[in-house]
Parts: C-alpha cells; structure tokens; sequence
C-alpha cells in the first residue's frame, strides 16, 4: 500500500501565492490588518483580493447605505441589502470569502472619524483609502504619518483610475528583479575557485566528462592562459575578444581536424563576457550604501540600515568592492558529480562572505548599545543573498505633491506635452479638478444631465487655475475632448474600472506588507479608454 504524505491545509489552499512570496510573505500577510474607508466597488474589488490572500483582519469604515445604484456595479450586494448599512453587508460578504479572516466594520463616515477619532487609524497596518477627495485625504495622509501607517489612496472615477501610496520609507530586501543577474565572479576567481579550475586537465579527461566541464571551468582556465600571453589584461577591444572566443574553441577535441560538437565548449563560449565584463555594482545599491542613513547609524535605526552600513564595510573590505556572492550557480552542461563540486566552492564563499558581514553585523549593534545577536543570522544570509536587488523608496507626501510651492511643476508640464503621457497626464489634473469643483459647488461635474454643457468651461477653468497655482501654465493645452469626457463621467464608479484598480492596489498592497518586489513610488493613472497606464513622479 502506498503512503501519500498529508500536504498541510493553509499550504494547499495558498499554494500560489505561496510560490511567490514564500512562507515568510505569507506571514507577513496573515498577521496584516486593514482598514477599508469606503465599501463602494473600488474598495471591495481591493478588499476582496486582500481577504482571499489571507490576511488576518479588516475593518470597513463607511457610513453610507446600499443604495440601488450599488446593486449595479458591486457584485457582493444584491436587492437584499438594499437600505442596510453598506459597511455591515460588504462585511459580512466579505467574510464569507475566507474564514480565516476576521472582520469589522464602523458605519461612520471617514471624514467624521478623521475629523473626530485620528487614533482610530493607528491601530492598523495599511489603510486603503478608496474614493476620497483630496481635502480629506491631506488630513488622513497626516495622521498615518505621524502614526507609522502606510496610505494607499485608490480611485475610480468613470473610465479613469487613480493610485498613490503614502509612507515615509519603503525598503525591499526581496525586489525579486524579472532578470537576475548571474555573478559567476569569472572575472576575479578567489583562490579556491582558480585552484579548482586548474586541477581539471582537460587533455587527462575521457571523451564523456571532457564534454561535461563546467563551462566556468572552462573560462577561467581559458582566461588564465590568455592572461599569460596578455600581461594579465582581459580581452578590450572587438578582435581582442574574438581571439578569445576562437580560443576557448581551440580547447575542443577533434576528430580528422574536424571540432567535436561539445556543449559546453558551446555555453563557454555564449558567456565569454563574463570575464571581460563583471556584474555591474547596481546605482541602487550604490546610493543606499551611501545614504544618511548609514553615516547617522543610531540606537533607533531599524534593522534593515544597520545591515546595509554592514555591507558597505563589507564591499570596502572583505569584499574588495564587490558584494557578497549569492552562492548559486545556473544550470550547466556538466556532469553531476563536477556540478555539485563547483556548486559547493560557491556555496562555500557565500558562507564565508555572509560570516563577513556578520561579524560587522555584531559589531556595528555593539557600537549603538544593542545587543549583539538582536540580528539573526538567518537574517544576514537572506540580505547578502539578495544584496544586488536592495531597494528603497522615500515617497513624497501627497501635501508636497499638491502643495503651490512644492509641486513638481516642470514634471508636470512635461508629462502634459509629452505625446505619450499627454492623455494620462491631463487626467490626472481633471481628477484634482474634480475634487476642487466639488469643493466649490458641494457635487461633481456632470452629475445632473441639465448642467452638464455649463460644468464643462467650469471644470476646465479650475483646472487651468491649478496648473497657474504650481507654476505648469505657460500656455499648456488642456484637451477640451478630455474635459467633456470627464464631465460626462458623472463621478460615477464603474465596476470594470473598479476591478482592475481593486486588483493593482491589493497588489500594491501586499508589496507594501512582504517588502517583497517593488511597490510603485508614484501616482499611477489608468486610463481605460484608451487601455494604458502611466505612473508619475509629482
């Protein structure tokens, strides 16, 4: 009788998304709660995503009522609900996705409880701001700053949707880069490596194993002889690394003068610029090894900063300006026997190196009257491994964003001349002129079918103004097309609008709670009528 191992019930039911962000994104995940303002289509297309993720709690404020107009785009709702509290039917709904989910709701307006309650908001971990007014929103951004929450401020409005995080400091240890760079360290092997590579002599091989030589072997065996007849220069100009190539070739066996076809003669040859051309130093890494952050290292400093100071020590010793190496090797024509030999010289100096910065590690926590071990090394490891993909993210805040004298003007008036963003970058400035109408006239352009002609020069004078305001006028056309578009919107939230934003700000937001993978770090604007995006740094 044959035996099938019990597969865990959380790792069944996760089993996706647990290929992407591992298990420690998945705690990260399960112990996340949410605070939901506003349970309209927007909101609850994000939320939905979010509950069947799993994370571990929600609250949903919102004081409206189902109306019959929700029963059109919210697919959680039906006739049933109508006239009940919007938050405590979405709730229940919601619930009913993923048990393991706990949650609330407040049926109290956002703008009350900002206005009433600001600690409320302090008790959770990212806040989804959906369908909100810029005035409302300055005021809220303010309170999850000063409380260490992260903002994620999500719209639909018509065919147009709108997204923006908010928190002061962002960093990624995971970015998980769709092309990882391979650093074989080909162009400056360690000891141990060079000595390997020597100690195969490729004339002393069989026919079998000579046609399964690593072709990192290979290489540095092809490199060391053209060292020898080079004065230890790498090959530079066209011709120079022709000849290597013609060299590694050279290295082949032959029959009746004719080259035997060998794979990994093949692949050495494909990755010959691995020895001329080292893995570059990232500028990303480079400006954080450089960062304030690091010079100012304090008692206070997270974890995260005194791990980058490490390996800036590391890189400007041990390290000899390079990064810790990864210890993983690609896969190679070889047999598995030579495979795992190489696999363990680089696992091996991965080690070495992460006891490196280890030991930095210990002694820069030392230095800030911490405990020596608040790090583990488990920790270390999984940083080193992933220190070429280093990232971190300072967002500015929508306040600055808006503000007359802090507005990124020339960004602007770039991106509203520019063929390819003009569209997108217009409607970014009519969903702020929208708020400002609303603001004036207490409703939204176009929503009564009378006055919809009128709003229109309305609309687009307010919006004129506000480019005056941050200094992008100078004559920068405002399409009249898009303004008649915006006005016909209505403010209306569409689901099939609302459902690709609800999609991108659950994705944004679970970015925001693995630190895995890189979160957008401007206003992104989606345009559905003409099915593009574009994300602007304001």
């Amino acid at each position: 009788m044959v035996e099938h191992p019990v597969v865990d019930a959380k790792a069944k039911k996760y089993d996706r998304q647990l290929r992407i962000w591992g298990a420690h994104g998945q705690a990260a995940l399960e112990s996340a709660k949410i605070c939901l303002i506003n349970s309209g289509t927007t909101g609850s297309e994000t939320l939905k995503n979010l509950v069947l993720g799993g994370i571990a709690a929600f609250t949903i404020v919102d004081g409206a009522k189902v109306e019959a107009g929700d029963l059109g785009n919210n697919f959680l709702l039906e006739a049933a609900n109508l006239g009940a509290p919007r938050a405590q039917s979405v709730t229940g709904l919601l619930k009913e996705l993923n048990e393991a989910v706990t949650g609330s709701f407040v049926e109290e307006s956002a703008e009350d409880l900002i206005d009433g309650n600001p600690a409320f908001f302090r008790g959770f971990d990212i806040v989804v701001a959906t369908q909100m007014r810029e005035a409302s929103l300055l005021k809220l951004e303010s309170i999850c700053r000063e409380s260490g929450v992260k903002l994620l401020i999500v719209r639909s409005y018509g065919l147009v949707g709108q997204l923006r995080a908010s928190l002061g400091e962002h960093v990624v240890v995971e970015s998980k880069p769709d092309n990882a760079v391979e650093d074989l360290r080909l162009h400056q092997p360690w000891p141990e490596l060079a000595q390997y590579a020597h100690s195969l002599n490729l004339a002393d091989l069989d026919e079998i194993t000579h046609k399964h030589v690593p072709y990192a072997v290979l290489l540095i065996q092809a490199a060391a002889q053209w060292y020898e007849e080079h004065a230890h220069q790498r090959p530079a100009s066209y011709k120079e690394r022709s000849d290597f190539k013609l060299l590694i070739k050279s290295g082949q066996r032959q029959i009746d003068g004719c080259p035997i076809d060998e794979e990994n003669f093949a692949e050495a040859v494909a990755n010959a610029h691995k020895v001329w051309a080292p893995p570059p130093f990232p500028s990303e890494v480079h400006a954080i090894l450089e960062d304030k952050a690091i010079t100012s290292l304090s008692r206070s400093s997270s974890d995260f900063w005194v791990l980058a100071a490490a390996l800036k020590k590391f890189v400007d010793t041990e390290g000899g300006g390079n990064l810790p190496l990864e210890g993983s090797i690609p896969d190679m024509t070889a047999t598995t026997a030579l495979y795992l030999q190489l696999h363990t010289l680089y696992r091996e100096r991965a080690e070495r190196d992460v006891a490196a910065v280890e030991a930095h590690v210990h002694t820069l926590l030392r230095s800030v009257g911490r405990d020596p071990k608040a790090i583990p090394r488990s920790t270390v490891k999984n940083f080193c491994k992933n220190a070429r993909n280093l990232r971190v993210i300072r967002y500015r805040t929508l306040a600055e964003e808006v503000g007359t004298d802090t507005c990124k003007s020339d960004a602007l008036r770039q991106a509203m001349s520019a063929e390819d963003t003009v569209s997108n970058a217009t409607l970014y400035l009519l969903l702020r002129a929208v708020d400002r109408f609303h603001s004036t006239y207490n409703r939204f352009p176009g929503s009564y079918d009378g006055e919809l002609e009128e709003d229109v020069p309305l609309l687009k004078t307010i919006a004129l103004g506000i480019l005056a305001e941050c200094g992008a006028g100078n004559n920068t056309p405002i399409s009249d097309d898009l303004v008649g578009e915006m006005c016909r919107f209505g403010g209306g939230e569409l689901h099939c609008v609302a459902a690709v934003m609800g999609g991108i700000a659950s994705q944004e937001a679970i970015k925001l709670l693995t630190k895995q993978f890189v979160p957008l770090s401007g206003t992104l604007v989606y345009n559905a009528m003409g099915s593009t995006t574009s994300v602007f740094q304001l």
